[in-house]
């Protein structure tokens, strides 16, 4: 069977790979995603999407197949006796803005949306792209990485004959395989921080729980009783739950002993309603763990989501940070591999993702990583992205302007930029737009200067304004080639 050939293999159809194969597709880079599951996962698992991750679904025209499936809830937590009594309750930070904070900061806002809605509305929208390729129940049995390619030996899971084994040779390869990845254990990259750091029981189920809490709609309950203390969280439409027990001891306790009727008992206490209609769907036992990966690169492999990083329910910050990385490394392999930068830009990769995983691996150890202010949450999510502010007159925000290259943002003193964007030394595209003089000064551009901006909303230069004829066009090229550590990508494109 030959051997195929394709510029970027991802390995797992979780968000992470999901995001960045769907960011690599859609600047048409052949892209062949392989997940071993021959179908994603019916669990809800995690529920919040946060401002960043939905601002990148919204650029995609996914919002409103993601809402359809979500809840229209706050994203605070609720802490209540019980949730008949949730009137008496309070609410808690959890990092995430509130709807009126969302309505100044962002277009969109932070979901509640679970993951078995969220993946396969990405893998819809990743198949009705040309340049996308997805085999389900395929996995990875060998990787070898070599100088200029990786060779990823795959066959059909469970398959047990070796002549089912099929070869791809990859320019790069993403690995998005999940806390357990193969790959990862191929290219031997450890992974430092506590397993087995505390362990939980959870109940999925349904009950005519938002009767019961009326306008106290929100992302995260904790009910507090004195029979127990537990965690509630909405988990799909039709009145979908997950009920989670707090200080479940794996020491002194079988997963057995969580049984459908210690569940239902549970759920009646924490909702305060004795006879409440309970029917429990599923139960499982998980532990968690806060760890990160030694490095998040071997040669062409890179590790992204859960490969790269490990963390708590706790904060919410896990699948979001999954996503960031998928979008972060998709669009610069996309660069690199259409000849737009060098592959040196890939280094950024890690540089820019490592830190916000390692505030997040460390939020989510802390036993109140769950509760935190939105000013100190909200930089991690939106990383370093330029502010959002509605054009004058129109509803298109100043992130909608961003395009798969760069974007040069003006006001109406544009002097020489069109000029200097058309005939710049960069094989970049570059797309300039006016933004109005408010909305410029807002971003702090000066009077007839400019702001070059990254695909993820990062500024990539302050362009000062010029008085000499065609001094635009040099200090637009100085400021390309320190953002693409360019050598083949100044001169022309090939």
């Amino acid at each position: 069977m030959p051997t195929q050939q394709t510029p970027v293999l991802i390995v797992g159809a979780g968000p992470a790979g999901l995001t960045a194969a769907i960011t690599l597709a859609r600047q048409g880079v052949p892209t062949l995603l392989v997940e071993r599951r021959r179908e994603l996962s019916s669990l809800p698992r995690a529920t919040v999407v946060s401002t960043r991750s939905m601002e990148i679904f919204r650029s995609w025209g996914l919002q409103d197949r993601l809402h359809a499936g979500g809840l229209d809830v706050e994203w605070l937590l609720w802490w209540c006796e019980t949730l008949s009594n949730a009137a008496a309750g309070t609410a808690h930070a959890v990092g995430y803005p509130t709807r009126e904070q969302a309505r100044v900061l962002s277009p969109t806002g932070p979901a509640c949306i679970p993951q078995d809605h969220l993946e396969p509305t990405l893998l819809a929208y990743l198949r009705s792209l040309p340049a996308a390729e997805v085999r389900l129940g395929t996995e990875v049995v060998d990787v070898v990485a070599g100088p200029d390619a990786v060779r990823v030996a795959l066959r059909d899971t469970g398959a047990v004959d070796a002549h089912t084994t099929r070869f791809v040779d990859a320019h790069y390869v993403i690995a998005a395989d999940g806390a357990y990845s193969a790959v990862r254990r191929a290219m031997d990259i450890p992974m430092h921080g506590p397993d087995n750091l505390s362990a939980t029981a959870t109940a999925l189920f349904r009950a005519p729980l938002w009767d019961l809490l009326g306008t106290h709609r929100y992302g995260i309950y904790v009910v507090d009783h004195a029979a127990d203390q537990g965690t509630l969280l909405p988990a799909g439409r039709d009145d979908r739950w997950l009920y989670g027990v707090s200080g479940y001891d794996p020491e002194r306790e079988e997963p057995a002993d969580f049984t459908a009727e210690r569940f239902t008992r549970l759920i009646r206490l924490g909702a305060g309603v004795p006879g409440l209609p309970v029917r429990i769907e599923r139960i499982g036992t998980f532990t968690f763990a806060a760890q990160l990966a030694e490095r998040f690169r071997a040669g062409r492999v890179f590790l992204v989501g859960d490969a790269a990083h490990r963390v708590t329910p706790r904060g919410g910050t896990g699948m979001n940070t999954a996503i960031a990385d998928g979008f972060d490394l998709g669009w610069k392999l996309a660069w690199v591999l259409r000849r737009w930068a060098d592959p040196e830009l890939l280094d950024s990769y890690e540089a820019e993702r490592r830190p916000v995983a390692e505030h997040n691996v460390a939020r989510s150890a802390d036993p109140a990583g769950s509760r935190r202010p939105v000013d100190e949450e909200l930089p991690a999510d939106l990383g370093g992205r330029i502010p959002h502010l509605w054009l004058a007159g129109s509803r298109i925000s100043t992130l909608d302007l961003l395009g798969p290259g760069l974007t040069l943002l003006t006001g109406p003193r544009r002097n020489g930029w069109d000029t200097a964007a058309a005939e710049a030394k960069s094989a970049v595209p570059i797309t300039t737009h006016d933004i109005g003089m408010m909305a410029a000064r807002a971003l702090g551009i000066p009077d007839g200067g400019g702001l070059l901006v990254r695909p993820d909303g990062v500024p990539a230069g302050l362009l000062p304004a010029w008085h000499d004829a065609g001094a635009e066009a040099g200090a637009l090229d100085v400021a390309i080639t320190h953002l693409v550590f360019t050598r083949t990508a100044v001169g022309t494109a090939s």
